[in-house]
């Protein structure tokens, strides 16, 4: 960074970075009464309120000597690791507390994250005491073998997987992948396919039959363009209703800020080509932020991610694949690659048409990098 950049990003009188947006420049973020704690949440919360009411003891009235500053915040957008919280009077920004940040690993909060606000009066900047239980948490792994998983998006629903159609056939890796993280991290997952306009009948047929062979047909499948007036657009909506948290995951290029923007009904997040060598998009959202679709549920818009590597999560595998994962169990050697030893159950549930070429052909691919991963990882690492 150059002298001048860094010189211009000061800090306000507050320590929050004064180049970030301010917070009444932020647009359809959903209010704090959109957003729902679930009961752990809620009760979590409260064990945090009693401590709080112990440590400051009760007055002659037998009341709280201290009134409690905390409330309850939900992180509805990230900026370079400062958040902007919605609460009961609003939005805030937060820095940690000291005892939080004591370890590290605590003090990461994503989007979608339910925390204990200190909010103390009289203040424009509040403080993130505590972040409390996630019901779901989308994560990826960052890093080699001595990498990280990086939670994406905390508390979600549903993930909506944007891949871009076009006059090639679509390789569905990145779907099934996708649908593994999604499972492993206790969500649901449905296809949102867009820019249709792009892919002759033939090849939109073809990539449809091809998601049907991988995937369960229990997985919604959504074809969008925004060419054609908006087409599927109110079809992805019903699957954010009021009270749903969706994320889009999707690679840069593959239209999920043009969707949102249909979704939103106004231009309000920027949009980019793609490149014509490769068809990919540069990156056009920059922080990870909560939007609230009008009558519907919230989305959260997520940076696109060039990889999706998993590591550690077989669950999530067996979950997508419930069919060859329960016919592994009868294989021969407990470390059949259900490729060519005798006796493997897998080959024959497979002949027995118990589920597609096309399935097996991604599972084996998907479990095959795990185990690579898996053999390559530290030791010390605990997934």
């Amino acid at each position: 960074m150059s002298k001048r950049a860094h010189s211009s990003r000061k800090k306000s009188a507050g320590g929050v970075d004064s180049a970030l947006p301010a917070l009444s420049s932020l647009s359809d973020i959903p209010p704090f009464s959109l957003l729902t704690p679930s009961e752990r949440q809620k009760a979590a919360f409260g064990t945090v309120l009693v401590d709080e009411r112990d440590r400051a003891g009760v007055s002659a009235a037998g009341q709280p000597a201290v009134a409690s500053d905390l409330h309850l915040g939900c992180v509805v957008r990230l900026d370079r690791g400062f958040p902007a919280i919605a609460w009961e009077d609003g939005l805030v920004r937060a820095e940690f507390s000291a005892g939080l940040t004591k370890g590290a690993d605590d003090s990461r909060v994503a989007v979608g994250d339910w925390v204990v606000l200190r909010v103390p009066e009289g203040h424009d900047k509040a403080q993130i005491e505590a972040i409390l239980p996630r019901e779901s948490d989308v994560a990826r792994w960052r890093g080699g073998a001595r990498g990280e998983r990086q939670t994406l998006a905390a508390n979600v629903d549903i993930v909506l997987v944007a891949q871009a159609l076009g006059p090639r056939r679509i390789s569905v890796d990145r779907l099934a992948r996708s649908a593994v993280i999604a499972a492993d991290c206790g969500t649901r997952v449905a296809v949102v396919f867009t820019k249709a306009d792009r892919a002759e009948l033939d090849v939109l047929k073809s990539d449809l039959a091809l998601v049907r062979a991988v995937l369960s047909a229990e997985v919604p499948v959504v074809v969008t363009s925004s060419a054609h007036d908006g087409a599927g657009v109110q079809d992805v909506r019903a699957l954010v209703p009021p009270g749903t948290v969706a994320i889009v995951l999707g690679e840069s290029g593959a239209g999920k800020s043009t969707l949102l923007n249909a979704l939103l009904g106004h231009e309000a997040l920027e949009t980019g080509a793609v490149r014509a060598r490769d068809d990919k998009g540069r990156h056009t959202t920059v922080a990870r932020r909560m939007v609230a679709l009008p009558g519907g549920g919230v989305i959260i818009d997520e940076p696109g991610l060039r990889s999706l590597p998993l590591v550690g999560h077989e669950r999530g595998l067996r979950l997508v694949f419930p069919a060859i994962a329960e016919a592994a169990l009868g294989c021969r050697f407990r470390d059949c690659t259900h490729t060519h030893e005798p006796g493997c159950a897998v080959r024959e549930a497979l002949a027995a048409g118990a589920f597609t070429p096309e399935a097996l052909e991604a599972y084996l691919a998907l479990a095959g990098e795990m185990r690579e991963s898996a053999a390559l990882l530290d030791p010390d690492i605990v997934l």
